[in-house]
């Protein structure tokens, strides 16, 4: 057990002394709340006109998605999914939105109604969500969701 226990340690300092795309230092000062929400908003409008170059640059290299089906996307399976025509998100709404800024990070949760077709399936989807945007030097970007189902209603 002391063994795992230093392993797990060992892990932990890679991770925060490790180089990335993501470190603290990348940081673009502090955003916020309003902020976070247009570029979450221009990332709905992204996705629902199909604008590839738009998301090229509203998300983040780092993306890790997180979708309710539990399928887990990072930003180039992402945008290919969408050209692809594999999913196609027509309609997103969200409500009851909630944003917490950190220094340079934004997390937004509410729930999102999207009309989705995937696979040639239209779809009504229902979800609670975490997107987190980071300020970076360029701007915001989007670097994780996490979407889960809601149960249907009675």
């Amino acid at each position: 057990m002391k063994r795992l226990s230093g392993l797990l340690f060992g892990l932990g300092i890679l991770g925060v002394t490790a180089t990335g795309p993501a470190m603290a230092e990348d940081c673009g000062g502090p955003v916020t709340a309003n902020e976070a929400l247009a570029s979450e908003d221009a990332r709905y409008a992204a996705q629902t006109g199909d604008d590839f170059g738009a998301l090229q640059k509203l998300l983040g290299d780092d993306l890790v998605y997180i979708h309710s089906s539990a399928v887990v996307d990072t930003k180039s399976s992402y945008i290919e999914s969408m050209k692809s025509g594999t999913v196609k998100y027509r309609v997103m709404r969200r409500s009851d939105v909630r944003v917490r800024t950190y220094g340079c990070v934004a997390i937004i949760s509410g729930l999102g109604n999207f009309d989705v077709t995937v696979k040639g399936q239209d779809m009504a989807v229902e979800i609670r969500f975490h997107s987190i945007w980071a300020k970076r030097a360029h701007g915001l970007e989007f670097i994780s969701w996490e979407a889960t189902r809601t149960p249907p209603k009675q």
